[in-house]
Formats: C-alpha cells, structure tokens, sequence
C-alpha cells in the first residue's frame, strides 16, 4: 500500500481520537489549526513507526506530544471538555456541570490534562503510561492527586 493512501486510511479510523486531543487544548477558533498540526506531524512521522505499541497509543502520543507543543508556542490555555453528562437530564444543569469542569480542567498544568483525558477516555493505565511516558505505578499516583486536586478547586 502506498504512503499516502495508508495515511489517509489511518486519519480516517483516528479522526476522532485525534479531534478529542485537539479540543482539549484548542479553542473552538483553533481547533482546525491544532488539528492540522497533528496531520502533519503524523504525516512526517509515519514512516518511522516502529510497531512497537499499538497504533492508537502512538497516535495519542503524536497527538499530545504536537498540542502540548503548540500550545507552548502560542503559550494560550483553553477550555477542556472531557465528559459526557448524559446522565443529567435537566440541560440547564448539564451546562452549569460542563462550564465548571471546564473552569476546574483549565487550571490543571498541560501533563494533567494529558492523563486525565486519556483516564476520562476510558484508557488502562498500562496504555496512559506508555502515552505519556512514566510508569504505570506513577499513573494510578497522578491520578489520584488530579482527583484531589480538582475536589479540592471544586470546594474553594
């Protein structure tokens, strides 16, 4: 199979881990922006994928790796929306959850946002820590100081 047509396969079954990624540190204004930096980095860092995790994991690591850079170069935090509050049925309430978490997440440093989206998106820690780069005991200890550290800015 040639390159580009892998590559536009791989973009395809990804778009959507790579979107999550991006909104996470990207403004509604950026996110095209963000979302074309990952493409390319993918892009030039396509063939020197060496199989040695799983496709999504290095599609993650490339993902965060290029918005965390991004967003040193442009030195801007953003919004961050990481759950879905489908159990709340009233929406006023919804929302009122949703723009306090986004308050709560924003104030996180960019390696918390990190762990705690891929935590919220349902990834083992064994998968975070192989994203991210520390050890899986280190995962489940940031984890639970996020956590704490989200409780305690929710009750300031």
């Amino acid at each position: 199979m040639n390159h580009k047509k892998e590559f536009a396969e791989l973009v395809n079954r990804y778009k959507d881990v790579i979107f999550k990624v991006c909104y996470v540190y990207a403004s509604r204004e950026e996110l095209e922006d963000y979302y074309q930096e990952v493409l390319i980095q993918l892009w030039r860092s396509l063939p020197n994928f060496r199989n040695e995790s799983k496709m999504s994991t290095w599609i993650y690591r490339v993902s965060l790796n290029t918005c965390i850079s991004y967003v040193r170069k442009n030195k801007k935090v953003n919004k961050v929306s990481l759950i879905d509050l489908d159990f709340i049925d009233n929406d006023i309430e919804k929302k009122y959850y949703i723009d306090e978490l986004y308050l709560l997440i924003n104030r996180l440093n960019k390696f918390e946002k990190a762990i705690i989206l891929l935590w919220l998106e349902e990834r083992d820690y064994e998968e975070i820590a192989s994203i991210v780069g520390i050890s899986k005991n280190n995962v489940a200890v940031k984890l639970n100081r996020i956590k704490e550290k989200l409780r305690k800015m929710s009750n300031q």
